[in-house]
Parts: C-alpha cells; structure tokens; sequence
C-alpha cells in the first residue's frame, strides 16, 4: 500500500478555499480520500484545512460549507462563510522578531517590520473548538500545523514527534499568526508566528518520514496574478516558489515522489491579488474544482 502524505500551504482565506476545491478535483480524479493520508502537513490557512480533515471532515463537506449549504455542519459552515475581513485591524506597535536564518529575504524583511497585529482570531478558536470539544488534537495520528518560533526563526510542527507540547487551539493559532494581521501566540513560554513567514508548505518536514508520495497543494507557489496587484503579491509568490522548489528537490532527493498542485494563470486571475479578500473565496474554490491539474499518483 502507498504510504502517502499530504502538504496544505499557506494562502489565508481566499487560498484555503482553492484548496478545498482542488482537494476535491484531486479525490474525483484519484479515487483518494485526503483524510487518509499517513501525514497531514499544514501551514497557515493550510493549517486549519489540516485540522478539519484530521477531525474526519471530508472533501464533499467542506465544498458544502464552502458554498454555505445546509448538509454541512454549523461550525464549517460558519467558518467556510464567514471568515475574516479583506483588511486587518489596526496593528499595534511593531514586533521585535530577531527571526535569523530564514530563507527567503522578501519574507524576513516583511516580518521584521510588520507591527504587532491585533485582528481578532476567535473564528479559528470557534472552529477548532467544535471540531475537538475537549481541547486536545483530531482523531487523526499525524496532523502538523507548522509556526514559526519568533525567538529563534525556526519552524515548529505542533503535533509531531518532539514537538512542544500545545492543543491543537493554540496550534492553529499560532500557525495563522500573520505578522501584522493576527497577534503572535505564546505556547510554553515561547512566542510563534505564521509558519508561512518560513515556508509556504515546509514540504523538507517529512524527510524521513518514510513516505512513497506527498500531495503538495500550495495555493501561494507558482503563476503570477495579472495586473499592479499582482506585481505586490508576486514578491512573495516568486520567494515562496523559489523555497517550495528546493524543498520538494530534497524530498525528491530522498526518495519520495513529489505532486504539486498549484494555481494556474487563469485560477489566480480569479482569486486575486489579495489572498484574504472573502469576495474571491468562492470563485477560487470554483476555479479550482474545474480547471486544476491532477497529474497521476501512485497506484
């Protein structure tokens, strides 16, 4: 049997969305159910997709939730369609992030400066708290949600094995901590920010883990949206592409055949330059249910 896993980027709120459409696209090709995967990696927006899928919700349910259908439960209806606004809230004094030896400079140079955010994250609390109500983590044995130690600049995949101990609450949390946008989050001491100031998908995390296959899906990697917006956002598109490159070379290099899914030219055309913006959500994840790519997986 395939031992495969499975990489969920970062992409906020309009990024989450194409990837519950090409989540789907991907099980109608394959006859694969995500939730089955050994690992389940997430980062950012990937981090709570990973988190409902290792709560055993499926691909049909969160295209429901996503187009706000009642066969959907509450909690993923709620946060499928009502999620945060386009703009964050005023940010507070900027961070003090020392944040060393990390790759890609564009990333780190943004975190260094970006404030202290102060939008409200209580969305992601409603959520996980529904989906585990006595605050521990998923049924699933191997969900990651990958942060950022603020202190050291190192990832930390909560929920593999060596991790800080951290319920899966304050795990997503602090994977969502978008420098300037979201408070960063405490966890035995430590401070953490969004995993996605390191990596878009920290694919190199599972070297080793003795996998035949990994699904990459990085709505953040790869294309290039059209028009002025697109030349802003393509700063970070073109570090985060260049970083999932090398490490999908070394998980490669190990071993384990890599699939990559990303947004094509068109799909980035309707999800826009803004990756938070909740106008596009529903477009994107439409687009992606339609018009990604499925290459062949191993049998």
């Amino acid at each position: 049997m395939t031992r495969r896993g499975l990489v969920l980027g970062c992409g906020g709120t309009v990024g989450s969305a194409w990837q519950v459409g090409a989540l789907a696209a991907l099980e109608a090709s394959w006859g694969w159910d995500p939730r089955t995967a050994s690992v389940i990696v997430g980062t950012s927006g990937g981090a709570s997709l990973a988190a409902l899928l290792g709560a055993g919700v499926g691909t049909a349910e969160l295209v429901d939730g996503q187009r706000g259908r009642w066969s959907a439960r509450p909690s993923v209806r709620r946060f499928c369609t009502r999620p945060p606004a386009a703009l964050p809230a005023r940010p507070g004094l900027p961070g003090t992030w020392s944040l060393t030896g990390l790759r890609g400079p564009a990333l780190t140079a943004l975190a260094r400066l970006a404030p202290r955010g102060r939008t409200d994250p209580a969305f992601l609390d409603e959520l996980v708290d529904d989906l585990v109500p006595d605050g521990g983590w998923v049924p699933h044995p191997a969900v990651w949600a990958v942060a950022l130690d603020a202190g050291t600049g190192r990832r930390v995949a909560f929920g593999s094995p060596g991790a800080p101990p951290a319920s899966l609450r304050d795990a997503v949390r602090a994977s969502w901590a978008i420098p300037g946008w979201y408070p960063p989050v405490t966890v035995g001491g430590r401070t953490y920010l969004d995993g996605g100031v390191a990596s878009t998908g920290s694919v190199d995390l599972l070297v080793g883990q003795e996998l035949d296959e990994v699904v990459v899906v990085a709505p953040m990697a790869g294309g290039r949206i059209p028009g002025v917006g697109g030349r802003v956002e393509g700063l970070l598109r073109r570090s985060m592409t260049r970083g999932l490159d090398r490490e999908i070379a070394a998980l490669e290099a190990a071993g384990t055949r890599v699939v990559r899914l990303c947004p094509s030219t068109a799909e980035l055309a309707v999800m826009g330059p803004n990756f938070m913006n909740p106008r596009r959500r529903l477009p994107a994840m439409e687009a992606a249910l339609v018009q990604v790519q499925i290459p062949e997986g191993a049998r």
